[in-house]
């Protein structure tokens, strides 16, 4: 199979244009054998995240970004599920409070980086502020365009302080966002989650895509770096998001600490 902590990767200074990318793409990938694999990437994670948990030095921080029904709550529901939820924080950004809007736009996202030996979750990120305020004019462009060296000066402190830094990009075409709208509006049990603002969001794809364009071209560095996830069909995202942050952590190398102060011949009676 090929690597696929490679073959996705944005290199830094790539010029990104997600009308080139495949969203359905499997990459050598058959649907079986995928779910086999995603099961043996979810063991590995579990105990990966249980090292890195232990050593208590480091975090990991996983950014999900992507636009309406890519896949983010469903990235977390199926690949996530293998990390202790007490290591595992997850982030949810929704509309900026009254207090959120009074401070800079990355307070309440520093204030959600991970602890030391956690692996923390972001549903959506700070990536909000050169995204969704570009497409719907929020703020001049002169505010927003600084934007992508600022963040890219947080994630390296971030970085040197310790946090490793994976972002995803769940990339859809527009007839799959169509389809899995009109799936969760004729579910019941899914309804809740569709909403007529989706539609009008809709609207603005082109607007969307160029924006996400820049996203990955200038904000994929060497200290956090984007990946492309091909996510139309469900099980490849599944397994392509597994198997690039289990190799990441591995590459981490995460070791439990040596007892203290305990004698080696210790009998518990």
């Amino acid at each position: 199979m090929p690597d696929l902590r490679t073959s996705l990767l944005v290199e830094p200074g790539r010029k990104v244009r997600l009308e080139s990318f495949d969203t359905s793409a499997t990459h050598g990938y058959e649907k079986p054998d995928g779910l086999e694999a995603t099961s043996e990437q979810l063991v590995r994670l579990g105990s990966l995240q249980d090292r890195l948990w232990a050593e208590a030095k480091r975090s990991v921080l996983v950014v999900l970004q992507g636009i309406d029904a890519a896949g983010k709550d469903g990235t977390i529901n199926k690949v996530m599920e293998a990390f202790n939820p007490q290591g595992c924080p997850v982030t949810s950004f929704k509309v900026p409070s009254a207090e959120e809007l009074a401070h800079d736009y990355l307070w309440r996202v520093h204030k959600a980086v991970p602890r030391k030996g956690e692996i923390g979750i972001f549903n959506r990120s700070h990536y909000e502020d050169v995204l969704v305020v570009r497409v719907h004019d929020l703020v001049p462009k002169a505010v927003w365009s600084k934007r992508y060296d600022e963040i890219n000066a947080f994630e390296r402190h971030l970085a040197d302080n310790g946090t490793t830094i994976v972002k995803f990009f769940l990339s859809i075409s527009k007839d799959e966002q169509r389809a899995r709208f009109q799936a969760r509006y004729d579910d019941p049990t899914k309804r809740w989650k569709f909403s007529m603002g989706d539609l009008e969001e809709r609207k603005h794809w082109d607007d969307y895509q160029k924006a996400f364009d820049d996203v990955l071209s200038k904000t994929s560095t060497a200290w956090a770096p984007w990946y492309v996830i091909p996510a139309d069909r469900k099980w490849f995202r599944d397994v392509a998001v597994s198997t690039i942050l289990a190799d990441i952590l591995e590459g981490l190398d995460p070791a439990y600490p040596a007892p203290a102060d305990l004698p080696p011949d210790l009998v518990v009676e």
